[in-house]
C-alpha cells in the first residue's frame, strides 16, 4: 500500500478519537478572527478545508456567505453537520482530502483553513490545491500554529515517544506553515499580494491537573500515542507532559495559562 494511503488512514482513525469539541470551542476565536481579516460577506461562495467540527464554516455562514465544509475525518464531518444543523446554518459537509480536493478550478471566492490544512504532510499539494480551487482575485486564508510555545514543544515531546514515519515518507514539520518564509516560498508565483499577521493562542485552565485532563482526554495525538503505548511509557509521557506544562505556564496565580505563536495568511490569488 501506498504509504500516504497508510498515512491518512492512521490520521482519520487518530482524529477521530476524544472529545474534539471541547478543545475545538477554545479554537473558535481565532476561526472569528480570520473571517474578519479574510472579509466574508454575505452571498461568497466560502470553502473552509480541514474545517474540523466547523469553526470557520460557522463564522462565514454566519455572515451570510454560501458555505462548504470539508474535512478528511469522517467523524469531523459528522460532528461539524450536527453542528451546523442545531444551529440552522445551511453548510454543505464533505470528507474531502485537503491535497486533492473534489472540486472545479475557480469554484470559490474564499477558501480557508484554521489550524487545519497545515497538518497535510504534502504542502507543496496542500497550497496548490487551496489556490486552484479559488478564483482569480478570491482569498485564501489561513491560522497555522508557529513553533514557538507550548504546542510546538508538545509536539517535539509527542514525536519523542512515537513510531519514526514509514520508509519513503518525507514529512515536514507542520508547523513550518507558521513560519512566513517558508509560506512565501510554497505560495511563490501564485498569488498577487500576501499578508501575514502574527498572534498568540491562549488555552487556560483552572489548574494545572485540570489542563492536563482536559488535554488528555481532547487531545487526538495524544490520545493515539495512549492507546499504542505500554502503560509505563505512557506514564513518562504523562510526567514530561506536565513538567512541560508546569514550564511553559504563563500564569503565577494557581491556574495554567499555555500560550503558543500562530500565523495568520491572506493570499490574494493572482489574475492569469
Amino acid at each position: 500500500m501506498d504509504p500516504y494511503v497508510r498515512l491518512k488512514e492512521a490520521t482519520r482513525w487518530m482524529w477521530g478519537l476524544g472529545d474534539y469539541p471541547d478543545l475545538g470551542s477554545l479554537l473558535e476565536p481565532y476561526a472569528r478572527i480570520l473571517a474578519v481579516a479574510a472579509a466574508v460577506k454575505p452571498g461568497m461562495d466560502v470553502l473552509d478545508v480541514a474545517a474540523g467540527n466547523g469553526n470557520f464554516a460557522i463564522a462565514a455562514a454566519n455572515a451570510g456567505a454560501n458555505v462548504t465544509a470539508t474535512d478528511l475525518t469522517p467523524k469531523m464531518v459528522e460532528l461539524g453537520r450536527l453542528r451546523t444543523d442545531a444551529a440552522n446554518l445551511k453548510v454543505e459537509w464533505r470528507v474531502a482530502d485537503a491535497e486533492a480536493l473534489p472540486f472545479a478550478e475557480e469554484a470559490f471566492d474564499l477558501v480557508a483553513s484554521v489550524f487545519g490544512a497545515m497538518f497535510a504532510p504534502r504542502p507543496a499539494r496542500v497550497g496548490a490545491e487551496l489556490l486552484r480551487v479559488v478564483k482569480p482575485g478570491g482569498v485564501v486564508a489561513m491560522a497555522n500554529y508557529s513553533k514557538p510555545g507550548f504546542l510546538g514543544s508538545f509536539a517535539d515531546l509527542l514525536t519523542k515517544f512515537s513510531n519514526p514515519p514509514p520508509a519513503g515518507l518525507e514529512l515536514p514539520s507542520p508547523f513550518e506553515w507558521g513560519d512566513p518564509s517558508v509560506v512565501q516560498r510554497r505560495l511563490a508565483g501564485m498569488t498577487s499580494s500576501l499578508d501575514f499577521e502574527p498572534g498568540v493562542v491562549t488555552f487556560s485552565f483552572p489548574s494545572l491537573e485540570e489542563g492536563w485532563n482536559f488535554w488528555e482526554r481532547t487531545n487526538p495525538p495524544l490520545l493515539a500515542l495512549k492507546s499504542m503505548l505500554p502503560a509505563d511509557r505512557y506514564q513518562e509521557v504523562a510526567e514530561q507532559g506536565k513538567r512541560l506544562m508546569r514550564e511553559e505556564n504563563a500564569a503565577t496565580d494557581g491556574r495554567l495559562v499555555l500560550e503558543s505563536d500562530y500565523l495568520q495568511v491572506v493570499a490574494r490569488k493572482g489574475h492569469s
